[in-house]
């Protein structure tokens, strides 16, 4: 297999490049990273010094590429480039490109400290209440910025979406939105019916009992 997606199920952002993989109709190879063991650790660091996941591995050009806003935007220029994911109107392009900002930025990273503080048994009260507003304001403003659109840019699913399907719904897990914000809320069960999320989703059920959640109150 020429591209090989190294990653764990349960990672939202490993969600995010394999929904564009799944959009791009690419065949590609998951490898497990798996952080508490030592030979796998060392490994993906090998790859990737800084350690984050998912890395993608282009066996093909010889290539390692790391972040997964950059892993789309390559796939999209080396291996489908009628994918669509990012549009090639310039004008449109940056408002894809601002929407996945905000939804890693604004969405992914309070959702994701706030699930930390679970592993660290809750001891940062003020790090949650300020995960939590910054949700909150996020979600506000998406609930504007997205009415009247099919998927987050418009009627295209692009690079935003990839973002989206996996930050809304962790955050939706730890700080939920339907009942209060029926745009974004709509919007997610499209995420969620869309083939390509939904086959992140099942793939990663039989890990899901590992997602530790909020911590409760």
């Amino acid at each position: 297999m020429t591209l090989i997606l190294h990653e764990h199920p349960l990672s939202s952002y490993c969600w995010k490049a394999k929904v564009a993989l799944y959009e791009a109709g690419l065949p590609f190879e998951t490898r497990l990273i798996e952080p508490y063991d030592e030979a796998s650790r060392a490994a993906h660091y090998a790859r990737w010094p800084l350690g984050k996941m998912p890395v993608l591995e282009d066996a093909g050009r010889g290539r390692i590429v790391p972040e997964t806003s950059v892993i789309i935007e390559y796939l999209q220029v080396f291996h489908a480039p009628s994918a669509g994911l990012i549009p090639a109107d310039p004008e449109a392009a940056l408002q894809v490109r601002t929407l996945d900002r905000v939804f890693d930025n604004y969405v992914m990273e309070p959702m994701s400290r706030i699930v930390a503080e679970n592993f660290r048994g809750g001891e940062d009260p003020v790090g949650v209440a300020q995960a939590d507003a910054l949700l909150t304001k996020a979600y506000g403003w998406l609930e504007g910025e997205l009415a009247g659109r099919a998927w987050a840019a418009g009627e295209g699913f692009t690079l935003a979406d990839c973002a989206a399907a996996p930050a809304l719904y962790y955050a939706d897990k730890v700080l939920p939105f339907r009942a209060t914000h029926p745009t974004l809320g709509a919007y997610l069960g499209r995420l969620e019916a869309r083939p390509s999320f939904a086959r992140t989703l099942k793939e990663a059920q039989p890990v899901w009992h590992m997602f530790p959640g909020r911590k409760a109150a």
